[in-house]
């Protein structure tokens, strides 16, 4: 057996604590007449904007963002079937990022007993640099683990030497479609709820990086 062509797959994985949290909050406000319902969102969403751009000032917040005002207009049906005055619907989405998970919860404890405030979802994330560098170290990894496979297939077939001739994202050497086998972060937004606690508590799960890839090697 001079030589046997060994294609492989490698995985890897690393866990982290995320840097940063974003979180959406919307403001709204509902009544009979458009004026009244625009000047009332406006109203509530202010001291929102405000308590953010405070904390903006102290790099508590790293960035953050106001969706423009959003009015829309329905007109219910009543019991018998008649429809009723149009009901007027103004809303406010404010996404701000925190640098700490207990000054996130401080802050929506804060706001979310403020009129008109929904509290949203939370994406937990590392910060570009990190995710970069660790995207880097993983998709290594696998291509390391994927040389070990090949090197161990060829030991136990009695050859001592493995050459590569392909490396790819997983998917790509069998079928030549591209698919989604370059590094992919996941987590689970940490859990939090409105309940008779004093305070909201944000507890984020690691964040967890994986990378496959696919090889082939000659081995002699």
């Amino acid at each position: 057996m001079s030589e046997v062509t060994v294609t492989v797959r490698g995985e890897h994985e690393a866990r982290i604590a995320p840097e940063r949290a974003t979180i959406r909050v919307t403001v709204r406000s509902e009544g009979p007449e458009r004026g009244s319902v625009v000047d009332d969102v406006m109203r509530l969403g202010e001291p929102v904007r405000a308590s953010i751009t405070e904390r903006a000032e102290t790099d508590v917040v790293v960035d953050w963002s106001s969706k423009r005002l959003s009015v829309r207009a329905e007109r219910p049906w009543n019991s018998e079937g008649k429809r009723l005055a149009p009901v007027y619907y103004a809303s406010i989405d404010f996404t701000a990022t925190f640098t700490e998970a207990s000054e996130l919860s401080i802050w929506v404890s804060d706001i979310s007993a403020w009129d008109g405030v929904e509290v949203g979802w939370v994406d937990w994330h590392l910060t570009p640099t990190t995710r970069d560098r660790v995207e880097r170290e993983v998709a290594a990894a696998a291509v390391g683990v994927a040389v070990t496979r090949a090197e161990a297939y060829a030991g136990a077939l009695g050859l001592s030497t493995v050459t590569p001739l392909e490396i790819a994202d997983v998917g790509l050497i069998s079928s030549g479609q591209p698919s989604p086998g370059a590094p992919l972060m996941k987590a689970r937004a940490g859990a939090f709820a409105a309940d008779s606690a004093p305070a909201m508590e944000y507890e984020p799960e690691e964040l967890t990086v994986t990378a496959t890839v696919e090889a082939r090697f000659v081995a002699r």
